[in-house]
């Protein structure tokens, strides 16, 4: 019943993407009728990885005080606009626009279909070019979202306005043309099959440059200079926002076949969510152990931290191989997490912990785990380590890692640096203490409960 049901909507969504005139009096073709169903499978991913923003939502927005929440929430929306104008406009076109090693020269301010002579690095699919703009946009959107959480709670919304387009543009995209757009990582082989390092790497390396040079929120740090607990408002939010991100990544990942055809994604499917699982399970235990008790937002990260690890080795590893990866980004994840803010790095979600460190092992982990038969199926680069490959692609995993963290740290750090210094990029401590919702936008997300604070904190002095 359920696969009757998958059709019919992949049926509906078919007519309603490819053109009618494809459907002439002598009814569809079977190429054409492929091509339809590519793209619709393919839209419906979009869609999938488009409502992760939600997920983003709930989950910072859950993950701050109150006095936050409505801007942190808020800023989702704003990464949306800022990823899908600034992706039209030029990220399309350096990212998988013709152009040479390091980034597309052509198809800028994307025109539609009839622009698919720009961008030979997706001609591998038949899948029209429109939905491959818009799914490709969706995966900035997010890796753009991962830089809000490093800036929560204490940055301007000026300056993520600004870096956010700096970002879209000279960042991000030159990334995803080193690995997906033909670009020299691309002709090494590196693999990537849904952007561990791509999307989550590059978010979170940002991220954790804003969050060095913003430094921490006030009262993070004690005067013996250890860590003070802040708690999320609502940890409810934060449950619900990591389950629908968990459901969305199942349009990242899977999806990224473009294909339904011969079932390989339901395969890709499988590794994603047992990665999660056991990166859940992980984090649980390493929390337990640790604190004494069992933590429930480190296991939300363990989930999430899993999800980015396998995001790059979905496609090329087997499914015991996938739990190993889960497990070790789960547990991995809660230890960085705790060395670096005892460290002194005040990241209110965690965001390099989860995206940037567990994208790291992701992408090393094919070099280790990359079987032949899979590697042949997808067609990118060489078995891994354990499976007879040698060191020759666990050496080319560690090289895009190593390239694209330099290059992303340096960039991000010149962008932010000089908005630093020219008109700061971090609030007053006066606006801080009263919230970026009050300050930044005039009005709480909260409006009667911080009221009821306000009047609280009055009538004590």
């Amino acid at each position: 019943m359920k696969r009757k049901w998958l059709c019919f909507v992949l049926a509906m969504l078919t007519l309603t993407i490819y053109p009618v005139s494809a459907f002439a009096a002598d009814g569809p073709t079977a190429p054409d009728l492929q091509i339809g169903l590519d793209t619709a499978f393919t839209y419906l991913a979009f869609i999938l990885v488009f409502f992760m923003q939600a997920g983003f939502a709930m989950l910072e927005a859950g993950s701050v005080r109150m006095k936050n929440a409505g801007h942190v929430a808020g800023k989702t929306v704003l990464t949306l606009a800022i990823a899908s104008i600034c992706f039209w406009a030029l990220g399309f076109g350096l990212g998988f626009g013709n152009g040479n090693s390091f980034f597309g020269t052509s198809g800028f301010g994307y025109g539609g279909d009839s622009m698919a002579s720009s961008f030979e690095s997706l001609a591998f699919s038949d899948v029209t070019l429109n939905v491959k703009f818009l799914f490709q946009m969706a995966f900035a959107a997010v890796s753009l979202a991962i830089v809000s959480g490093g800036m929560a709670e204490r940055a301007k919304l000026s300056v993520y306005i600004i870096f956010g387009i700096l970002f879209s543009i000279f960042i991000y995209p030159v990334v995803a043309h080193w690995v997906w757009g033909g670009g020299w990582l691309a002709t090494m082989g590196m693999q990537d099959y849904a952007g561990s390092t791509v999307v989550h790497l590059t978010g979170a390396t940002a991220a954790v440059v804003a969050t060095i040079l913003l430094k921490p929120r006030l009262g993070k740090f004690n005067k013996e200079g250890k860590p003070v607990i802040i708690p999320g408002h609502n940890q409810v939010f934060t449950v619900l926002g990591v389950i629908i991100l968990w459901f969305g990544w199942f349009g990242f990942n899977p999806g990224s076949a473009l294909s339904p055809m011969g079932g390989f994604f339901g395969y890709v499917a499988l590794t994603t969510n047992i990665a999660a699982a056991a990166g859940g399970l992980a984090a649980l235990v390493a929390s337990w152990l640790y604190f004494g008790k069992s933590d429930i937002p480190a296991m939300l990260n363990g989930v999430l931290a899993a999800l980015v690890a396998i995001t790059g080795a979905c496609a090329f590893v087997e499914p015991w191989a996938a739990f190993v990866i889960g497990v070790v980004a789960g547990a991995f994840t809660f230890m960085t997490s705790q060395w670096l803010e005892r460290a002194g790095l005040d990241d209110p979600i965690y965001a390099f912990s989860v995206h940037g460190i567990a994208g790291m092992w992701g992408a090393v982990s094919t070099g280790l785990f990359a079987t032949p038969e899979l590697v042949e199926t997808v067609g990118i680069g060489k078995a891994g380590l354990f499976y007879g490959g040698g060191v020759h692609q666990l050496g080319v995993q560690v090289l895009g890692v190593i390239g694209t963290f330099a290059f992303v740290a340096i960039l991000s750090f010149v962008f932010l640096y000089i908005m630093k210094l020219v008109s700061g990029i971090r609030v007053t401590e006066e606006e801080e203490l009263m919230g970026l919702d009050i300050s930044e936008h005039g009005t709480y997300g909260y409006p009667e409960q911080m009221k009821l604070i306000s009047e609280s904190e009055t009538s004590k002095r």
